[in-house]
Parts: C-alpha cells; structure tokens; sequence
C-alpha cells in the first residue's frame, strides 16, 4: 500500500534483517530527526485527511503532519517490514487545568513481540506525533526514562483503565497523555482531526506550528517565533519570508518544494498578521 523503498530514503534510513527492537530505535531516531511536525497545511489552505496512505505519501515527498498524519504512516512504514502495530485512542493533557484521559485528541502506537535485555515483555511505545515528544521508542513498562536532556515517566493511567499514562518532562509543550488499551481503527480520528484542522478553538488553527526532535533537543517555530530547548536554549523571531522559508529549509528539513511562489506570499502575509496581532502591533 505504500512505497517502503521511497519512505525509507525519505527518513534516511536502510534496515535489513527482521525486526528487532535496535532496528526499531533506529526507524524511530530516523523519523522523528527527518520528517518534521507541522500544521502547515492547514494554513495553506490544504485539506488533508487521516488517510495512512495519503499521509505517507505526502510525507515521501517531502512534508510532515501531525499525530494523526506522522503516526498512521509510521504504523505503516512498521507494517510493511513486519512490525506488530497497533494504534491506539489518545489524548493529550496540556495543563493541571485540563482533564486527564484519551479524547481522540492524539493517535497513539505501540509495537509488541520485540524483547530486548531492558524490556524483556517486548511491548514499545512509538511515537512521531507529539512534537517535542521522545527520540527513541520507550519500553512499556512503568518507569523513569532519561533521553538526552529530557525525561519522561510512563505508568498505569489512572484516567483509562488498562491504559497508559506518559508524563513529559517539564519543559514539554503539554503535561502528559493517555492512551487506551485497546485498538483503535483511523475512522475513529476523522471527527477531531477536522475540529483540529477547522475549528477558530484549534491551536493548529490559531498557531502555525512547526517542531523537530534530535538527540539533542527540540526546536520549536511557533507562528514567527523559533525556540530552541535541550542542549542549548535561545528564542529569536523571524523578520522576513526569505528567513523564514530557509529557516524551514534548514533547521526543519522542510523546503516546502510543493508550495508556489504565490503560495508562499499568501502564507507568509497569514502569518505576519498574525504575529503582529499576537505581539500588539497592530
């Protein structure tokens, strides 16, 4: 159902033999340091859907996409080299304020049968589509797990029983999420994922949002505004569309080849309105 040769040029990546849980951590480093977390489309103008297919092959040539997009065309990218899958109804908690628990907000993974010496249930958390989220796959045994400069918790969710609760290390963009136990097929995403990408309430809507994860830390375009967190922490505001499109290019792995001069303008007057507006310029 899709090309597997061609994705994994995209990510970078060659993996031969079975599956195994080193293969899966390098799939999973390749991804999440590759392909990038972004909404752009939305303000593109581009409807998109949860589609695994149509998702992978927007991200083949050369785009990324949130939860619902990254994870269904990772799931299928495992799939497709033999990996036991299973998508799961999520939610993320983005404050104390908000309540805990799986709202379809979030599409989550996990891949069984892959025993290794610190995991030896052979059960892994995967994930592409949280943003700031972990660079490699997390055993789903309850713990503390340093990656890097972060670190995560996983334990039983007290919000989905039978569930899983990941909290995220404090500098996070959101608190922790639950996901629920059992499988869940894409149809059960379409009704969010068009709240998320239509709905005035949606932060996708309100903020263009582009992230990268590597070994090192996270950076962070919100609207004209990069962050950098992890191994060395700054914050800068893009001034112009030519910085701004080669700062995508080059910080992001995101050229955006598939976008017109034209398109680019319109974009780029979106967001500068949008920015004055959030800065008080206006």
């Amino acid at each position: 159902m899709i090309d597997t040769s061609a994705y994994l040029r995209r990510i970078g990546s060659k993996i031969d033999g079975p599956p195994s849980a080193e293969s899966l951590r390098l799939l999973h480093r390749a991804h999440m340091e590759r392909v990038p977390y972004e909404c752009l489309e939305i303000w593109l103008g581009r409807p998109t859907t949860v589609d695994p297919v149509e998702s992978a092959a927007r991200i083949i040539g050369g785009r990324g996409g949130y939860c619902f997009h990254l994870n269904g065309a990772f799931s299928l990218l495992l799939e497709a080299l033999g990996y036991r899958v299973t998508r799961h109804f999520g939610g993320p908690q983005h404050g104390p304020g908000d309540p805990a628990g799986a709202d379809g907000g979030h599409l989550s993974l996990t891949v069984s049968g892959l025993p290794s010496e610190d995991n030896p249930g052979g059960e892994w958390m995967v994930d592409q589509g949280l943003g700031d989220g972990f660079h490699e796959p997390l055993p789903l045994v309850e713990g503390i797990y340093r990656q890097g400069p972060f670190t995560y918790g996983l334990r039983p969710s007290q919000a989905e029983p039978g569930g899983w609760r990941f909290d995220h290390d404090p500098r996070g963009t959101f608190l922790g999420l639950d996901f629920r136990a059992g499988r869940a097929e894409m149809p059960a995403f379409a009704a969010m994922h068009e709240h998320l990408s239509t709905s005035p309430e949606s932060g996708f809507v309100r903020v263009a949002t582009v992230q990268r994860r590597d070994a090192g830390g996270v950076d962070i375009l919100r609207g004209l505004v990069l962050t950098r967190l992890g191994d060395r922490e700054h914050s800068l505001t893009v001034e112009t569309e030519r910085d701004y499109f080669e700062l995508l290019a080059d910080v992001f792995a995101l050229p955006l080849d598939d976008v017109t001069p034209a398109e680019r303008a319109k974009l780029w007057q979106r967001l500068w309105t949008a920015h004055e507006q959030w800065s008080g310029l206006r």
